[in-house]
């Protein structure tokens, strides 16, 4: 009897619908602020109790847009595991697998809401410090979730809510019949990557990279011998072996990018802090400090200070342009090579120093054939290694956006003495004088700055690298800005300097202040505003109150600046 009533239990049973034979499409919105994204792109996700499919709105197929790798994800749910697939724009695929038990759990708070028909169960979790809220219904008969980061429950997710503000949530809820939507797990899943590097091939496939330099020396040899100018990929060397310069072929990108500049150094045998710098030679021009690098500095224009002291190279003129810095810093006293030489208690040195800066004004000169240099001072035999890479960061997914106007630059003038041991002048023309340049703005030349570097030199107490010097600006004799450039952080580079000296009071040499830089730093270029500079020739002067000489020291300042502007069509 009671065999018989089992049989009949289990035939009703087989008789009536089971979840693993439905299927459901879920298309979700996004709501942010409470107001509808409505131009963003849909998400979708198809779940039959097996597995779900994880999609979104197609792209307009008649919107040029860059190559970028094509995703796909799915939820291997009788698996317990999250797969995601990424085809790389070369051909390759590559994928990650994360298990549910590596996922976060959310916990119940016992509140309920209908939502697309649906009564859902809220639970609640913290994500990298963001509080997820989640509701999700059991009623579908399958389970799913747009977002499986945050983990997957035992039913269809149909609201998420990010720190109370950003909202996805299920507009409309389509019910199929097992078996009408195609949602098969990959059989292929490529080369396998845990999630961090998966990510991090989906960002690097939108990012240009130029590697300018690969861990050249940059020393001191006396004389060197240059291959015969003008080959792409050649490193020449100048000024004793202080000064690497190489002519690249630079991508064509549009104006919608960011550009970095990442520098990489560490000491091949030189001890102490030098100024050095990345640059790159303004072209067109009927003379260029690849003319001064090539026959000496002695064929740049000539500056004279009132004092008659003579000066290369320093500022603009009718036919001249001073090499733009893209990245002034500052070695560390003997990073690498004598971490092994001076061991402090409680201090792990770093391995090299590492300096990244955003140099996006200059994008139109680091585009398409750019001949571009570094610099560290020092007349050390083993000297300096020095990596240099650009990297290019679209702001959109379009190929060829609107160009909303081009960008004007001139270089007025650079103090800082690249060819230093060649023989080019250190910038001391301050003393008592101004350092002035006139530049010619053409007509339609708006919304105009200057992008402004300035570090004070002379290593005594005296000496101007540890004393507060005002630099002042001046356009047609009237001043326009006036700035102290100084440092008091730098003792937070202590961990890039193992050979500076420490002092009986607990301080290290590279602990101290000084005028706009630190020993392991770069030198944040200032933004200086001319709105009011109008076209036609103009008059640019700098002051710095130049510190007096004692006995053979003396005190300089390295000062750059270029003017940026918007060209209107």
């Amino acid at each position: 009897m009671k065999r018989v009533l089992l049989a009949t239990i289990l035939a009703i049973l087989m008789m009536l619908p089971s979840p693993a034979q439905k299927a459901v499409r879920v298309t979700y919105k996004t709501i942010v602020n409470g107001r509808e994204m409505r131009g963003d792109a849909r998400t979708f996700i198809e779940s039959d109790g097996v597995a779900v499919k994880l999609s979104a709105t197609p792209r307009d197929p008649d919107r040029k847009e860059m190559p970028a790798p094509v995703q796909s994800s799915y939820i291997d749910l009788a698996g317990r595991r999250y797969i995601r697939l990424a085809d790389m724009p070369d051909g390759t695929r590559i994928s990650t697998v994360t298990s549910f038990t590596d996922m976060p759990v959310a916990e119940a708070t016992g509140e309920k809401e209908t939502i697309a028909g649906y009564e859902c169960m809220k639970t609640r979790l913290t994500w990298f410090s963001n509080t997820i809220e989640i509701w999700y219904t059991e009623d579908a008969g399958v389970a799913g979730t747009p977002i499986p980061a945050y983990g997957v429950p035992e039913g269809l997710v149909l609201r998420v809510v990010r720190n109370g503000n950003n909202v996805t949530e299920a507009e409309k809820v389509e019910q199929f019949d097992k078996g009408q939507l195609d949602i098969s797990l990959p059989g292929d899943l490529g080369s396998s990557v845990d999630i961090m590097a998966f990510d991090h091939y989906l960002r690097e496939a939108f990012i240009t990279t130029v590697t300018v330099f690969d861990n050249e020396v940059i020393n001191w040899e006396g004389e060197v011998t240059n291959p015969p100018m003008g080959d792409e990929g050649v490193v020449y060397r100048f000024a004793g072996g202080t000064v690497i310069l190489k002519k690249v072929r630079l991508p064509q990108v549009h104006d919608r990018y960011s550009l970095f500049a990442e520098v990489t150094q560490y000491s091949a045998g030189d001890a102490y802090d030098r100024t050095g710098t990345v640059f790159v030679i303004p072209q067109g021009d009927p003379l260029t400090f690849l003319d001064g690098l090539t026959k000496g500095h002695t064929e740049l224009p000539l500056y004279t200070d009132r004092h008659g002291k003579e000066y290369r190279s320093v500022a603009a003129t009718e036919v001249y342009q001073p090499p733009v810095e893209l990245v002034r810093f500052f070695t560390p006293f003997g990073v690498r090579n004598f971490n092994d030489r001076r061991t402090v208690p409680g201090l792990t040195w770093q391995d090299s120093a590492f300096y990244r800066q955003d140099i996006t004004h200059y994008l139109p000169l680091l585009r398409g054939e750019a001949w571009i240099g570094a610099f560290i001072g020092n007349y050390d035999r083993g000297g300096h290694r020095l990596s240099l890479r650009l990297r290019y960061y679209p702001e959109t997914r379009e190929m060829e956006p609107e160009r909303s106007g081009e960008t004007w630059i001139s270089s007025l003038f650079n103090t800082l003495p690249i060819m230093e041991m060649a023989g080019q002048q250190y910038g001391t023309m301050f003393d008592g004088d101004t350092l002035t340049v006139k530049v010619d703005i053409p007509e339609g030349v708006n919304d105009m700055k200057m992008v402004y570097i300035t570090t004070g030199h002379g290593g005594w107490g005296g000496g101007d690298e540890f004393n507060q010097k005002l630099n002042e600006l001046f356009v047609d004799g009237k001043k326009v800005w006036s700035y102290i450039p100084w440092r008091s952080d730098c003792g937070t580079y202590r961990l890039f300097n193992p050979a500076s000296g420490n002092f009986w009071n607990g301080l290290s040499s590279s602990d101290y202040s000084r005028s706009g830089w630190c020993p392991g730093s770069l030198s944040e270029p200032l933004i200086i505003p001319l709105n009011g500079l109008i076209p036609g020739i103009h008059t640019i002067s700098v002051t710095v109150p130049l510190g007096k000489p004692e006995g053979s020291s003396f005190s300089h300042w390295n000062i750059s600046g270029v003017l940026v502007g918007h060209l209107s069509k």
